[in-house]
């Protein structure tokens, strides 16, 4: 009698486990929940990288000394490559949308996000490194840190072409927090 039990107890435990396993793997967030959240994650970062974009700009037309350029580029740069994380870490937390190829797609999200990230970082290093004596040589070093930054930005652009999801397209349009 115990050992019928136990044999049953067992089976039911292994039954339950498979069946939590498999409700956690299946299904993430509805493509409309998804979508709520990568908005909620990128509006912000897209206002933060506006507003280092304008600030860097006035940066590098601005009357100081290269060492004030340079803590203020260096603080700049620091700052997006930080907002970038905290989008990407964002993203990451939204989870894999429940459509067709939301694994690559979410991945691909993050990806993004971690080469912008990986720029900023490069491009704050590379001004961290030049040196301030002479200001000629030193707007020439940020204007080449900034064209290689720009480069890379653009290089990290998400290929929307092979993550096609009619469900995710149609939920970015109509969700309030994309608008």
């Amino acid at each position: 009698m115990r050992t019928r039990r136990a044999a049953t107890a067992g089976k039911l435990t292994v039954v339950l486990a498979t069946l939590v396993l498999v409700v956690a793997g299946c299904g993430g967030p509805s493509p409309q929940a998804w979508a709520a959240s990568v908005c909620q994650a990128l509006s912000p970062w897209r206002a933060e990288i506006n507003k280092l974009t304008s600030s860097t700009q006035q940066q590098m037309t601005a009357q100081t000394t290269p060492a004030q350029a340079k803590e203020n580029l260096v603080r700049l740069f620091a700052g997006a490559e930080q907002a970038s994380e905290t989008a990407r870490r964002k993203v990451e937390e939204a989870g894999v949308p429940d459509t067709d190829h939301g694994d690559e797609i979410s991945a691909g999200f993050r990806a993004s996000l971690s080469k912008v990230r990986d720029a900023y970082g490069r491009a704050r290093d590379t001004i961290d490194r030049l040196d301030t004596a002479q200001a000629g040589p030193f707007y020439d070093g940020v204007r080449a840190a900034v064209d290689t930054l720009n480069k890379e930005y653009d290089a990290s652009a998400l290929d929307t072409s092979r993550l096609n999801s009619p469900e995710l397209k149609e939920a970015f349009d109509e969700v309030p927090e994309c608008r």
